[in-house]
């Protein structure tokens, strides 16, 4: 049975890993250690079975926008529904705190469009939006495609 929770201080090494193996092959941005403490109330995990299969974060951009971010499920565990359970888990929390959109920068735009979000613009986004772009090895040429998901509240 799967369970979706927040992440804890003990997983943070295992939410490293799962995001790193990603961003190694330059589908997402690595995560430092200090990162992910600093960031870790963002995060929740999907468990089955004792052993996280999927991570992913919603943080909080401006006072109606959020973004998920650093959505990764693990090698071998795809197409089992935990990523899209945990987009699902992301996006009550958002509603429940009366954000007003979610957004995310990926390139897996199809899984998002099930998850019911829509391709946008990038330049739509606020300009706040791309702090940590600076960070990636493929800024200022950014490859991602945006998706927007508007909550009902």
């Amino acid at each position: 049975m799967t369970v979706y929770r927040k992440a804890r201080m003990r997983d943070v090494p295992e939410l490293q890993r799962l995001i790193n193996s990603y961003a190694e092959k330059g589908l997402m941005l690595p995560r430092p250690l200090v990162m992910l403490y600093e960031g870790l109330r963002d995060f929740v995990v999907a468990e089955d079975g004792g052993e996280i299969v999927a991570v992913g974060a919603l943080h909080i951009v401006w006072d109606d926008l959020a973004e998920i971010r650093a959505l990764a499920v693990a090698p071998g565990k795809e197409g089992r529904g935990y990523g899209r359970g945990l987009v699902g888990v992301l996006l009550d929390e958002a509603r429940d705190m009366g954000i007003g959109q979610v957004f995310a920068l990926t390139y897996q735009p199809g899984f998002f469009e099930k998850c019911g979000f829509s391709v946008v613009s990038k330049d739509t986004l606020p300009h706040k939006v791309w702090g940590e772009c600076i960070n990636c090895p493929k800024f200022p040429k950014c490859d991602e495609v945006a998706v927007m998901y508007t909550l009902d509240r």
